[in-house]
Order: C-alpha cells, then structure tokens, then sequence
C-alpha cells in the first residue's frame, strides 16, 4: 500500500477556449517559461522556436530540447517547459488548443479520418515529431493567426492530417503511463499487450505471450518486431516503466517498492533500465516533477 499525492498540487489549467470556438491559438515571444507543471482536458499542439537547452516535461517523459520542436499534446496530460540550460531571450512559443470533442468518435471511425484517429490516440502519449516535419509546417503555423475564422479551422485540419502522416515521430511517454488502448491493427499483438498490461507486476515469459498469441516463440519474436520496432523484453520494460514512472510521480512510494511492484526483480536493474531509457535515475525523475510542482506553489 502507498500514499498518493495531493494532486491538487499540479494545477489544472482553464484555457482560455470558449464552449462556442472550435480553436484558439497563442503566440509570444518572451525570456522564461513562466507556467508550471499542468494539465487540461483539450488537445495542445505547441511548437517553441529558439529555446535550445530548455527542459522538456511532457507525461512521463523528461527531456532537453533542440532550437526547435513541435509536441502533439492529449487531454489531462501532466506537461510544462522550464529554462534549464537555456540562455535565449527570446523564446517563441505558439500554442494551438482545441475542444477533445473536435473530432467525435463518429467522424474519426470514419475511414478517411483513421490516421487521425491513431494519431490522437497517440497523443495520450505526448508526440514529438521530427524536425523535418516541424521545419515543413512552421511557416504554416506561425500563419494560422492570419487566417479568417473558417479558412483557420479547413487550416489546422490540413495541419492536422500532414501531421498525421509524418514519419519519424517519437512518443514521449512509456507504454502503460496511461490508460490509452493498445492499437496495432493486430489482434493477436493487441491481446498480448493488454496481457502484459494485466500482469506487468508479475513474471512474464515468452512462452506466455506466444501462447497468447498462438503463435511459436521464434516467429512471434519477429513479428512483435516488426509490428511495433520492438522485442519483447523492450516491450514489456516500457510498460513497467510506464506504471512506475506514475507511481514516481503520483505517489511517495519508495523507490525500491516501486520497482518490485512493477516487476522489476531489483533495485540495480530497475534503475539501470531505467536511466537508460529516461536519462536519469528514478530519484532525479521525481525531484524534476516535484520542482515543477513547487514551481507555482
């Protein structure tokens, strides 16, 4: 058993979007990020030009930025941007926010619109996309603001779709840091997914998972791999990272129990693992969010 932390203590943003908009965007130029670690219930795609150094929080996920970058944002994910190492005076930040009821559930399971689908689906994750991606679209972002009132919205859609196809994207946080759906397009990897999901605080093997899957061990190996850019192991991992790095976050469980309750059979590999794929050890993973709560406290 484990505490769980005030929530309240990460504030909850009221946007400035009306029940009657279907967007509004924000662009500024300034020397600090001064907004604390936060969360609201719209989609967020921000783009932040010239702040190379600054410190990225996004889920759970924790990074320092390039000179630019273009992040796809769902609803209710923790998220903020801090100085860090950056030295620029002038930061520019456009910010695009939009009702979660945009896009209903009947206009994105139309055929047309699945890629969308998959990437809000995404966004629960937090999206990064590539730079090449970000350069093609800046231009046309940085414009929106222009745009008369329909044009504006036939605009972000378009935005929206180029985004959807664009290649080389990078999920921010883990497998399992939310409670998303595992969509694959494939039965048999979703079942074995929602599996290892069910039972990431227990030994899971490859024979399990194959058997779920029906399929032989050597050819389900390549084809989680080829499904998801994933093996198994990695897989697995990134869920239990995923829960574990909520538990960092939301809780004032101890480290070491946090690691065996998320399966991991030590405190060395736990950590290992863990700063492999975050950069930093769990201890320093949970100060970074505890200053960015205290930021606005």
């Amino acid at each position: 058993m484990y505490n769980t932390i005030n929530t309240q203590k990460v504030m909850r943003e009221t946007t400035s979007l009306n029940a009657g908009d279907c967007f509004t965007i924000s662009s500024r130029v300034k020397k600090d990020f001064d907004f604390p670690l936060h969360y609201h219930d719209e989609y967020e795609l921000n783009l932040i030009i010239n702040a190379k150094g600054a410190k990225r929080i996004v889920g759970g996920s924790i990074g320092v930025i390039d000179d630019m970058e273009l992040v796809f944002i769902g609803p209710n994910i923790y998220h903020a941007w801090f100085l860090h190492q950056c030295t620029s005076t002038e930061i520019q930040e456009v910010t695009i926010q939009f009702h979660k009821d945009l896009f209903d559930e009947n206009f994105l399971n139309r055929n047309q619109a699945s890629i969308l689908k998959n990437m809000f689906n995404n966004a629960q994750l937090g999206i990064l996309f590539s730079r090449e991606t970000t350069m093609g679209l800046v231009n046309r972002i940085l414009d929106l603001n222009q745009k008369s009132r329909f044009d504006a919205v036939l605009e972000l859609l378009s935005i929206l779709h180029s985004l959807s196809v664009s290649s080389n994207i990078k999920l921010l946080s883990d497998t399992g840091f939310s409670d998303q759906n595992f969509c694959f397009k494939s039965r048999r990897i979703e079942k074995v997914f929602e599996y290892m999901h069910n039972n990431y605080d227990k030994q899971i093997t490859l024979a399990e998972v194959a058997r779920i899957a029906n399929m032989p061990q050597v050819s389900f190996s390549r084809f989680i791999k080829k499904r998801t850019g994933k093996t198994f192991i990695e897989s697995l991992n990134e869920i239990r990272l995923g829960h574990a790095s909520r538990m960092l976050i939301d809780t004032d469980a101890h480290i070491a129990g946090i690691a065996y309750k998320c399966g991991f059979n030590n405190i060395s590999n736990f950590n290992r693992i863990f700063k492999r794929k975050k950069q930093c050890i769990p201890r320093e993973f949970r100060e970074t969010y505890s200053y960015g709560r205290s930021f606005y406290i």
